[in-house]
């Protein structure tokens, strides 16, 4: 069998799958099967498969048409620029998730022009990214603000080390982020109190009482799905801690249920914090709750 015929037979297979399957999936598959990108694909269609290639391809193809995700099959996803490992001990990443991620870089600028008196020896800006789960965020932040540092808590082992595999990637950047394993905030050390200039999180927020997409629900890790107590437990706690790491006028950026957005905000408000909102993401649906100490 030659590329050309392996695209075409994918493309038959995938078809099979209740509701079909996006027509990228399939080259996706095929690309990641070859070991080529998309370019090099293109420029390789009459190349025979050898028989690795083709055992590659077939347990991916039976693996999606199983249900799994595209992203856990292929093993790696898109973020911001950054080419992410991905599997079952984490979460995948989302664009509501990147909108997250838009937010909290426009938190750090209001901070970094607040400080613009005070030149060019001013501290560092500090950002703390709770449940980091791939690293999605906390390397996001780290590539794109050259003057931050980043601490990134996981209390899951297992996420850990895929968000230490992905800061492996990163680069020059990844000498500026700290990976612990803890629950939110019991890692950190004393001396950090008051210095956060951001707070930033993804956490689980879904409520133990809905009944989410099975396709989420089935294959992505629980711990980082289910908020505690309503949904909201995990989000009251980060609201509450931080009021002992933030700097005055840090902020707190963290994704929410979008129908939770008014109890957030509420929440928010009667912790103290100010200049509450909540942002929408691309849906248009309410989804990143900022706020300020």
């Amino acid at each position: 069998m030659i590329v050309s015929e392996l695209l075409d037979e994918v493309a038959d297979r995938l078809a099979a799958m209740a509701g079909g399957a996006p027509s990228n999936e399939g080259r996706w598959i095929v690309e990641e099967a070859v070991g080529w990108s998309a370019g090099e694909l293109l420029a390789h269609l009459d190349d025979a498969v050898t028989v690795t290639q083709m055992a590659r391809f077939d347990q991916m193809v039976s693996r999606r048409l199983g249900g799994e995700p595209i992203q856990y099959v292929l093993g790696h996803w898109p973020f911001r620029g950054l080419d992410l490992m991905v599997d079952r001990r984490v979460l995948i990443p989302r664009p509501e998730t990147e909108v997250l991620v838009d937010i909290a870089l426009a938190e750090l600028g209001r901070v970094e022009a607040g400080r613009s008196g005070r030149g060019r020896h001013a501290a560092r800006l500090r950002v703390l990214d709770l449940g980091t789960g791939s690293g999605a965020i906390a390397l996001s932040i780290a590539a794109e603000r050259l003057d931050a540092d980043v601490w990134a808590v996981e209390r899951s082992a297992d996420a850990l080390a895929v968000a230490r595999a992905n800061l492996t990637g990163l680069g020059r950047a990844a000498t500026r982020v700290r990976m612990i394993e803890g629950s939110w905030y019991d890692p950190l050390p004393d001396e950090l109190a008051g210095t956060i200039h951001l707070v930033v999180s993804n956490p689980p927020y879904i409520d133990p009482r809905d009944s989410p997409d099975e396709s989420v629900t089935a294959w992505e890790p629980p711990d980082a799905l289910w908020g505690a107590g309503d949904g909201m437990g995990d989000i009251a706690v980060i609201l509450e801690g931080a009021l002992r790491w933030l700097v005055p006028s840090g902020s707190v950026v963290c994704e929410i249920d979008s129908r939770r957005g008014e109890a957030c905000g509420e929440l928010a408000g009667r912790l103290g914090y100010r200049d509450v909102a909540v942002e929408a993401d691309l849906a248009g649906l309410p989804r990143v709750l900022r706020c300020r100490r």
